[in-house]
């Protein structure tokens, strides 16, 4: 086995000794990346990366990340380095500065050697929406990998790095890693600094990744986390030590099932997976409680997800015109720019979303529409925080299946049969609340997870709950073996 289908602390005990070196590493994650059959990546630092690996400072070794070859999401500001979103508008387009969670990686020896596919603009959940087509599933090509995260995830999940950034609007990171056999992470909002992460839409957007275990999560937020004065969103809250509680046992921790999600789940295979992991925390003290939330409110997350996100998405992406900076289409005058540039440059799911987003944004329509989703995610937020004081965190199946096909994706359709379990996450954005999905199980070849959500910036309480649950699971560090 490579060092780099080791865990992040693993990793790094075998730099620290000299039984690896971080070239050695690096080389061995290009060496992957160029040969990936998924379609992970939009840049790949065959060059770069080698230059960072010369420039490390060793004072900085006992870093986790120290030399540790990592992926980042294609909507994360890099500097001096194509940065598009996986949007054609952004072809061509080269920040100026790095985003500060890259900067914070960087600065703590990690190696970047890849910039990964997304779904475009980062709207979107299948992971076939970029600009360089669908990527697919490690554990099996016919299936997603989920977005719109997917190349992040699919890097992790097929062994090329061992930790990915990604970015989390709905369930952008802990979706993909439900159909990945991952670890996907969302911390509290402000809890990472945004600035230089692409705006979708602010008020629901959190920084996040993926790592392959619960532990890298944990250590891996110590580093990320805190005030940034470049964003005025990020927390003031003191940065506590993540890994500090991962070891405290479930007895008497509180854990919720919400019977209306739960109940809107028909996969009997992952009910009974599910149902097993409640039993054996329930043996180890766990406190099950089955909790009810008016069945209105949880049919009312997905739209109200979509007016939020597609409003804010119109607003913050009018700066993609063609005149400041991307890509530009020939005209007589700027507004013919703009319109060639925009009808050209964006794909048809963005031109959707644009114009629901425009639509209800509209003064006559503004008070029926956002203003009236505004109101029903302060019900959902007041319901989910109701269950929250009570209890320690919400506990349900990530997903209602395992990855579906691309012929069978139901993303951003609006049935009964997905409008609750497959977007009920979004709970987590409304409230800025972490969540964290974690290997469950497998139906097949396909892993499938389960979601944990806790109370505002109580991630070492949510941690070390999804760490006691990942030792009942015994599903860690999973890499695909697919086909």
């Amino acid at each position: 086995m490579s060092y780099l289908d080791l865990t992040l602390k693993d990793i790094h005990d075998a730099i620290i000794t000299n039984k690896v070196t971080p070239l050695e590493l690096v080389k061995e994650a290009l060496d992957r990346a160029n040969k990936d059959t998924n379609n992970c990546f939009e840049y790949i630092y065959n060059k770069e990366a080698l230059e960072q690996v010369e420039a490390l400072d060793p004072s900085k070794k006992d870093s986790i990340f120290y030399g540790v070859p990592i992926v980042i999401k294609d909507n994360y500001s890099t500097k001096d380095i194509p940065t598009t979103a996986s949007s054609n508008i952004l072809n061509g387009y080269v920040p100026i500065f790095d985003a500060t969670v890259v900067s914070k990686l960087k600065e703590s020896g990690a190696i970047i050697i890849a910039k990964t596919t997304m779904d475009e603009l980062a709207m979107g959940g299948s992971g076939t929406t970029g600009r360089l087509g669908k990527t697919t599933n490690p554990y099996n090509k016919d299936h997603l990998i989920g977005g719109s995260s997917c190349g992040s995830a699919a890097a992790i999940a097929s062994g090329i790095v061992p930790f990915a950034l990604g970015s989390d609007t709905g369930d952008s990171v802990r979706k993909p890693a439900s159909y990945g056999g991952l670890v996907g992470f969302k911390p509290s909002w402000g809890r990472i600094s945004r600035f230089g992460l692409f705006p979708f839409a602010p008020s629901l957007d959190h920084v996040a990744y993926f790592t392959r275990n619960v532990y890298d999560s944990a250590v891996s937020l110590n580093i990320l986390a805190g005030r940034d004065n470049k964003d005025s969103t990020s927390s003031l809250k003191e940065v506590k030590d993540y890994t500090s509680k991962l070891n405290e046992s479930l007895k008497g921790k509180r854990i919720a099932v919400i019977n209306g999600i739960y109940n809107s789940i028909g996969d009997k295979d992952i009910l009974s997976t599910f149902n097993k992991s409640l039993e054996k925390m329930k043996s180890e003290g766990a406190i099950i409680n089955y909790v009810d939330v008016d069945i209105d409110l949880l049919k009312a997350i997905f739209p109200t997800y979509f007016i939020i996100s597609c409003s804010e998405a119109t607003s913050n992406n009018a700066n993609l015109d063609g005149i400041k900076f991307g890509a530009r289409e020939k005209g007589n005058s700027y507004e013919e720019v703009i319109i060639n540039t925009r009808t050209k440059g964006f794909s048809e799911l963005i031109k959707r979303r644009f114009v629901i987003g425009s639509y209800s944004l509209l003064r006559e329509n503004r008070e029926e529409l956002f203003t009236r989703a505004q109101k029903c995610r302060r019900l959902i937020v007041n319901a989910i925080n109701d269950i929250l004081k009570d209890n320690d965190a919400i506990y349900l199946p990530s997903a209602p299946t395992v990855a579906p096909t691309f012929t069978n994706n139901n993303v951003d359709k609006m049935s009964d049969e997905y409008l609750i379990a497959d977007n009920y996450m979004a709970i987590g954005n409304f409230g800025g609340l972490p969540s964290i999905t974690i290997p469950l199980g497998f139906k097949g070849e396909l892993p499938f997870g389960g979601n944990l959500t806790g109370k505002a910036f109580d991630e070492d309480t949510l941690l070390s709950i999804a760490n006691n649950l990942e030792k009942i699971t015994g599903l860690s560090n999973l890499i695909a073996r697919g086909k």
